[in-house]
């Protein structure tokens, strides 16, 4: 790259350091990957940044692909160069961003594994030794019940449950979406359990369903670490998350229903390719739900 072009490249620096004040961090690596891109640039003989097409940087991508760099941090290096072009538009130095168009490739998602039926049962069934352990239990089974989100378990009042009903009211989900979900027995036995101490917790006019040792909302990060200390408490070898909890209910709700758009709406998945993830449905299970309903694999009948 020519000097020119350079100039540009430290002025678009200066700036998110001066102005935009990013961290040491941020700036950090938002150098190290325009330095990147700039020396693939001048190895590809390109001498300015409006000799840059999409293709330029299609081709960085997937050279830094090659070299096992990860997809998060090829988006990052991405965002770099998209933001570096972004300016030089606003600086008219450019009509349209190259990169703009362009994408990272995708991370393989990966499946968390549910725990299987005899060991969530096993962790559920557990005698409870005080009203904290009481309290904790309750969450396990709302999580295993409802598959709720941890910030969604956190989030709820009192008056959301209906245990009546045997209903529970997720107000504000992801994406703003709120839902109701199914409650099931056991779990509402658990928070009518659960219901009966609050009250020696709660001062005040806390409306939390689920509260601290100190009568307040209790925090997510406190309920991830209550859900590991009663995995240590009962042996398991296997980590467990409250993510794991919502998964694993997920998944044996399909195994038992394989009703995906039920799930979905539970779930409370905007798309139901993310609900996809959760399937573990066997080929076997598969092949006969294909030879009974796909007209052309259904043998005829002599």
């Amino acid at each position: 790259m020519n000097l020119e072009a350079q100039q540009q490249l430290d002025r678009y620096l200066e700036m998110l350091q001066v102005r935009q004040r990013v961290s040491d961090h941020t700036f950090d690596a938002y150098s190290r990957d325009l330095r990147r891109f700039s020396d693939f640039c001048t190895i590809t003989k390109l001498e300015a940044w409006e000799e840059v097409r999409d293709h330029h940087i299609r081709a960085h991508i997937a050279t830094r692909h090659r070299a096992n760099m990860g997809s998060r941090s090829l988006q990052r290096e991405l965002s770099s160069i998209r933001g570096f072009f972004e300016f030089l538009v606003g600086e008219r130095r450019l009509a349209l961003n190259p990169a703009r168009g362009v994408h990272a490739p995708k991370s393989a998602r990966k499946l968390p594994k549910p725990l299987d039926v005899d060991r969530l049962t096993a962790m559920l069934d557990a005698k409870q030794d005080d009203a904290l352990e009481v309290r904790d239990v309750a969450m396990w089974e709302l999580f295993y019940s409802s598959g709720l989100r941890l910030s969604e378990l956190t989030g709820l009042d009192c008056h959301d449950v209906d245990l009546v009903e045997g209903l529970v009211f997720v107000r504000s989900g992801k994406g703003n979406r709120s839902r109701y979900v199914p409650l099931g027995t056991k779990a509402c036995e658990a928070i009518t359990l659960w219901l009966k101490n609050r009250g020696s917790y709660v001062t005040g006019m806390e409306t939390a369903l689920f509260v601290s040792r100190l009568g307040k909302r209790i925090a997510p990060r406190s309920v991830q670490q209550r859900l590991e200390r009663w995995r240590v408490k009962l042996g398991l070898d296997t980590h467990v998350h409250p993510h794991m909890l919502r998964h694993s209910f997920a998944s044996h709700m399909l195994e038992g229903s394989g009703d995906l758009r039920a799930v979905q709406e539970m779930l409370g998945h905007a798309n139901i390719s993310t609900t996809q993830i959760y399937t573990h449905l066997d080929f076997q299970r598969l092949a006969a739900v294909y030879d009974q309903t796909h007209p052309r694999a259904r043998k005829s009948k002599d």
